[in-house]
């Protein structure tokens, strides 16, 4: 399973960044470019703690083994629902939301892991190598959206 906690996985995913342009049309979803990457920026913000998002209530998703399957095992699916806090804050520039997602990436580094990761909306409380694989798997489904 790929993880940003691997540095090849991030430099694939860096490299897959580099390529997106603002112009990229998704092939899915309602996105555009600069607001994926938002969205995706945001999502990473959360879980370094930095981002906060109003738990929902899926009690099974919680638990092994519905929480392993859909970590692990089961394709993101496209036009899932999201956080309303991670699709509310607008875009700055393209260049300025690659940037700061390139930097947020390089944080899943084990040397800049932090000591205690922010929950997630539905998962709740995941382990820093859970959120290596989650915002790994996520950032693809979104890249792969926009062809990258």
């Amino acid at each position: 399973m790929r993880t940003l906690a691997d540095a090849a996985a991030r430099a694939d995913l860096l490299a897959r960044l580099d390529r997106l342009t603002p112009d990229h049309a998704p092939a899915w979803g309602r996105f555009t470019a600069p607001q994926m990457l938002a969205h995706l920026t945001d999502a990473l913000r959360m879980a370094f703690g930095e981002v906060s998002c109003t738990p929902k209530r899926v009690p099974l998703v919680r638990h092994f083994p519905v929480k392993h399957l859909v970590l692990y095992v089961l394709p993101f699916p496209k036009n899932a629902p999201t956080a309303r806090e991670l699709l509310a804050r607008a875009p700055e520039s393209f260049d300025a939301e690659r940037a700061q997602l390139a930097r947020l990436v390089a944080r899943f580094a084990p040397v800049a892991a932090p000591a205690a990761w922010g929950p997630h909306p539905i998962f709740g409380a995941l382990s820093g190598a859970q959120w290596g694989v989650l915002a790994h798997k996520h950032a693809d489904h979104h890249l792969r959206q926009f062809g990258v």
